[in-house]
């Protein structure tokens, strides 16, 4: 036992003094590395601030000079000699032999470790001083590799690209220009390259203009073909429909009138009228008003004042007063509908309500004929107007009809409009072409009572004139109503199919619009114009054989007008019948009109 102790305590000397040698070795090694003058060299020329960063990063990180690795033999000797220490417990015999064996390869360490240590002393220097430089070189990159990355996470965050500078061929103006991705297109300097690039690059027209589609081309031909053949269809036919209403005014209601009458005096006997019976009555009632005040007026007063008037032109006169007649005419649809309301109220009322109706009646009936005087004032004015035009030698007709028209282009077509109001403004057109009718009409008459010399031709040309001009205008604005405000040529269509059901009697789907047309006005004008006209032609004769003259020229004329209306009112229905089945048969109006 005790050799057993007296053995592991002179191992554990043996070993606390190799230790000790190994650490005076590198305590050695440590200051002779720190008093080599390169290292001293290289510690000076660094800048501070890097000197820093330096020293906090050692502080964190383990040292970097403990790169020299020990003697293999003397660390395997050790490790034996620790592992013999540690499984000590054997025989004495064993022990002697192993205690022998520790010491001399302890005294072999030792001699190593010196030998070795005088080597590292001379080489030591050199290497410390590489691998202090290497540590440096690779401090300083890897900031810089920090401070790349932070600046292009900077830049990315700002949605912008950084091109670094980073050797002095980057620095060439053209090469950072191709190689930015933000600079796309580069400027060429040379005129002629330019002038080539441009000659050999695309359309001529590309930077204002872009390449259309099947959808541009069928806009196109819809602006210029298709879509004014349908209007131009529609306001024909709308025209035809307001002189079928003007016809029956003129024919049916004196007619209806004539044979209430006659079953008056043949029975004798009181019989409530129904309420299209007066209706007929009170349409009659205002148109004969009307036409006596009309007969009261001098047309030649009021020619002569348009005519010399200085301050006003003719053209603004012509135009405000067609602002009032669309005004008055718009008004006196109201009126006439509130007049037939109160007469089918009357006519269906009972005998303790028939005070209340009859006043009812007389006050809309007083109100319907105002608005028509009014109207036919204005209307007859507006006809004037246009006979001063075009009977004067100034080109006054020309003017009126270019401001005319191109301010009813003005004020319609740079507007949003809805298809209903469109609906609706091609309803006003047709009125407007069959108003411009009935001041032909007008102009006529007094060329044959007032001309002198060969007039027709010169009358005929302006009437050619005055409509070919209105019809270009309607097809302008509604083409280009319709290309500004996205309308389908098909749409028409659906406009001339409400309007052929109007014609039918037939309802109309979901309450569209019907054309509201009042002839009361325009036909108080025509029977003041015809009126003289037919009154210069009666031969002078006694009383007797003038009032017979009268009767058979109004038969004549009844007669006239009443096959004129049969003609186109049959014309219209046919039509109407026609086209309606059509569009039934075919639901989506895939049709060519």
């Amino acid at each position: 036992m005790g050799l057993r102790s007296s053995g592991r305590k002179l191992s554990f000397d043996i070993l606390s003094e190799a230790a000790s040698v190994e650490d005076a070795a590198d305590s050695r090694l440590f200051r002779r590395s720190n008093s080599l003058p390169t290292h001293r060299h290289t510690e000076v020329s660094m800048p501070k601030n890097r000197k820093r960063k330096k020293h906090k990063k050692k502080k964190q990180s383990s040292p970097d000079f403990a790169v020299i690795s020990e003697d293999p033999v003397s660390d395997s000797n050790a490790e034996s000699a620790a592992s013999g220490v540690v499984f000590g417990n054997r025989s004495d015999a064993n022990c002697q032999s192993y205690v022998a064996s520790v010491c001399a390869s302890s005294t072999i360490t030792v001699a190593a470790a010196e030998n070795g240590y005088n080597n590292i002393i001379n080489n030591g220097g050199e290497l410390r001083q590489r691998n202090v430089a290497g540590n440096d070189e690779a401090e300083s990159r890897e900031e810089e590799i920090s401070v790349e990355k932070q600046q292009q996470r900077s830049s990315e965050a700002n949605g912008s690209v950084v091109t670094k500078l980073e050797t002095a061929e980057s620095l060439d103006w053209k090469r950072l220009m191709a190689e930015d991705p933000n600079y796309m297109y580069p400027v060429e300097t040379s005129p002629l390259k330019y002038f080539m690039e441009e000659m050999y690059t695309g359309n001529s027209l590309q930077s204002t203009t872009t390449l259309g589609d099947e959808k541009e081309r069928q806009r196109v031909y819809d602006t210029i073909f298709r879509l004014p053949w349908r209007c131009e269809l529609l306001i024909d036919v709308g025209f035809f429909v307001c002189f079928d209403s003007f016809l029956s005014l003129l024919t049916i209601m004196p007619t209806r009138i004539l044979l209430t009458l006659w079953r008056l005096l043949h029975t004798r006997q009181f019989i409530r009228p129904s309420a299209a019976e007066l209706c007929d009555f009170a349409c009659f009632v205002v148109l004969a008003c009307a036409v006596t005040l009309l007969e009261g007026t001098d047309i030649s007063l009021i020619y002569h004042m348009i005519r010399g008037q200085g301050t006003i032109k003719l053209y603004v006169v012509y135009n405000v007063l067609e602002i009032f007649d669309k005004l008055c005419q718009s008004f006196g649809g109201d009126v006439l509908q509130t007049l037939f309301n109160s007469a089918e109220g009357l006519a269906n009322c009972t005998e303790e309500n028939m005070r209340f109706w009859i006043w009812r009646f007389i006050s809309d009936q007083a109100l319907a004929m105002a608005a028509t005087i009014v109207h036919s004032f204005i209307l007859l004015a507006q006809a004037i107007t246009l006979s001063t035009c075009i009977v004067a030698h100034n080109n006054a007709l020309l003017a009126l009809l270019v401001s005319n028209n191109f301010a009813e282009i003005k004020s319609n077509v740079f507007k949003r409009f809805s298809k209903d109001n469109i609906h609706s403004l091609v309803y006003a057109d047709s009125i407007e072409r069959f108003h411009i009718s009935a001041f032909l009409l007008f102009v006529l008459a007094q060329n044959i009572l007032e001309a002198e010399g060969p007039w027709f031709e010169s009358f005929l040309f302006n009437a050619l004139l005055v409509f070919v001009c209105e019809m270009l205008i309607d097809i302008i604005k509604h083409s280009f109503l319709a290309k500004f405000n996205d309308i389908k040529p098909i749409a028409y269509s659906e406009f001339l199919e409400d309007l052929c059901k109007q014609t039918l009697n037939m309802q109309t789907e979901n309450g569209k619009k019907n054309l509201t047309f009042v002839p009361l006005a325009p036909a108080c004008v025509v029977i003041r114009v015809l009126t003289p006209v037919f009154a210069a032609r009666l031969p002078c004769t006694p009383l007797p054989w003038r009032l017979f003259w009268i009767l058979l020229l109004s038969a004549m004329t009844y007669v006239m007008l009443a096959s004129l209306k049969v003609m186109i009112g049959m014309g219209l229905q046919r039509h109407a019948t026609w086209y309606v089945k059509r569009c039934q048969k075919r639901k989506h109006h895939l049709h060519f009109d």
